[in-house]
């Protein structure tokens, strides 16, 4: 499941978050790919800094507390998150995200945009699924949540710098089908409480999410 989240932060917080990110000294992103990803990637990755720490440490405890992304990504960490800048030419060929990092188990991962479309050409997010090729050209202050288990590549950017936050969850539900069935199950339930004739229902449907979080969280 794929999910576009547009409210994590005000445009104001956004463009605060924007201007200390691009603040930040930037490296070679090479440094912290994989070996069968390093090869096909050409970015920038920002130098940690206590101003940096603390830009990347809100976006976290703002995805935790996000209900949807709660819904949808069931997350039991923060697992990593980090900035980088594509600049003229840069891009990331086709690569599956590391199934650990640091010890934990990267379950979900997300794209939290700086950059205002506007700014930059090309580098669009694409994330390949089994019937077809999905393309996101993301606005400045959307989130895009995604398996961390799906081929997915950005595209070269070919004018300006397109300056994001990524990072990746540990869910307490690993399977990313179950989590999806999980949260079709939470909107069925939003959508039944709004009828106060339904209580019955929705405390059936409630019973039922809280059997399957037990059978499938860790």
């Amino acid at each position: 499941m794929q999910l576009l989240i547009t409210d994590l932060f005000t445009p104001p917080e956004r463009e605060a978050l924007h201007e200390a990110v691009a603040a930040s000294d930037f490296a070679d992103g090479r440094r912290t790919a994989g070996r069968l990803a390093a090869p096909v990637k050409r970015n920038e990755q920002a130098e940690v800094s206590a101003a940096l720490q603390a830009v990347l440490e809100r976006v976290g405890q703002a995805l935790m507390k996000h209900p949807m992304v709660r819904s949808a990504a069931r997350p039991k960490r923060v697992v990593r998150v980090m900035a980088n800048r594509y600049g003229e030419g840069m891009t990331y060929g086709d690569h599956v995200d590391d199934a650990f990092m640091a010890g934990e188990r990267c379950d979900v991962s997300f794209t939290y945009m700086l950059s205002p479309r506007a700014d930059y050409a090309g580098g669009e997010l694409v994330i390949s699924g089994d019937d077809a090729d999905h393309t996101h050209s993301l606005e400045a202050g959307e989130l895009l949540l995604y398996p961390a288990d799906t081929v997915h590549r950005v595209e070269p950017v070919s004018r300006g710098a397109r300056l994001a936050i990524v990072g990746w969850l540990r869910s307490w539900v690993a399977d990313p089908r179950q989590r999806a069935m999980l949260f079709d199950l939470d909107r069925a339930i939003d959508t039944i409480a709004a009828s106060a004739t339904e209580r019955s229902a929705v405390l059936r449907l409630q019973r039922i999410r809280g059997q399957l979080l037990r059978m499938w969280g860790a």
